[in-house]
């Protein structure tokens, strides 16, 4: 494994982190709570995670309902390893049916982290991320709450997530404009079917806003290697939530990821080993989160830290 510090050396991870979106629901979709992964697979999946020296565990208070929380807490308190991982959750997507369960307002923010602290059985979030943006709250509202809770030592840092270069920028200018903690960190989608802005790459470099990249592997395109017009795998993100990835499916059927295979076969590597490389191999790039199902899962994500891709093979494998 290798590690990176995402803020100084008080925030230190290891380059893959586990997502855990799929730890009793398939993210924050509320007509699949209580699918995904049960309980005990969740557990068993935490222990290899752990074993293979991931420290950097990812969820969220919408995350089937609360399930990933309560699970990844019991577990937390049955292991005793609380301290030797970084924890990070999100607040912002919608925890019930009315206007006040979901945003960035101060006080909806001071709510749900009591319910992320206690769901985690922790006295501290290491890393608390907004989950998606809220036009109907200032800027300077949300980066004022987030700013009492590390000054309250509820959370340790605070980031933001799913937002563009712009906002991060404007994020980092207000929180030194009010002298408030500053954000440290941006989570947001890339992979080498669906990259993430280079604007947005460029502006968190400049600003010194570590980056780490959700659905590196493109919702199981890349882990799986699926073929639009043959039968998806049950229980697959594509037979339980398959609208995100409608656009995913159009670029594969039309040849997209043909030169990504060809470059895997001809350096004998998994075409998810290949993905992952091609993510950690991004400048603005600190580390990956990895949604595995299984142990084994993490096999070929642990392939990609040895494989070091130049800038040229980058651009090859992306100018398909």
């Amino acid at each position: 494994m290798r590690y990176v510090a995402l803020a100084g050396d008080e925030l230190v991870v290891s380059v893959l982190g586990l997502g855990c979106g799929n730890f009793g629901g398939v993210g924050s979709a509320p007509e699949l709570f209580g699918r995904g992964d049960d309980e005990r697979a969740a557990g068993v999946l935490l222990d290899a995670a752990v074993e293979r020296g991931i420290t950097l565990l990812d969820t969220a208070n919408s995350y089937g309902g609360g399930r990933s929380e309560e699970w990844i807490g019991r577990w937390l308190a049955g292991r005793g390893v609380r301290d030797e991982l970084v924890i990070t959750t999100k607040v912002g997507n919608p925890v019930g049916p009315g206007e006040s369960d979901r945003g960035l307002s101060a006080g909806h923010i001071r709510a749900q982290v009591e319910g992320s602290l206690r769901r985690l059985r922790t006295d501290r979030i290491d890393l608390y991320l907004t989950h998606a943006p809220d036009p109907g709250t200032p800027l300077e509202e949300t980066l004022g709450a987030f700013d009492g809770l590390v000054r309250a030592g509820k959370i340790r840092w605070y980031g933001l997530s799913n937002v563009d270069g712009g906002e991060v920028e404007r994020a980092v200018a207000v929180a030194e404009r009010d002298g408030l903690h500053r954000p440290v960190n941006l989570q947001i989608g890339h992979s080498v079917l669906e990259p993430a802005d280079a604007d947005t790459l460029d502006a968190c470099v400049r600003r010194g806003v570590a980056v780490t990249a959700y659905s590196p592997l493109a919702g199981g395109w890349l882990a799986r290697d699926y073929r639009p017009g043959e039968p998806y795998p049950v229980g697959s993100r594509m037979t339980l939530r398959p609208e995100p990835y409608r656009d995913i499916e159009r670029r594969v059927a039309g040849g997209a990821m043909d030169t990504v295979r060809a470059e895997a076969k001809r350096r004998g590597v998994s075409l998810p080993t290949l993905a992952l490389a091609w993510v950690l191999g991004e400048p603005a790039v600190a580390a990956a989160i990895v949604g595995a199902r299984t142990p084994e899962h993490l096999v070929p994500a642990l392939g990609a830290l040895e494989l070091e891709l130049t800038d040229a093979e980058r651009a090859a494998i992306m100018n398909r």
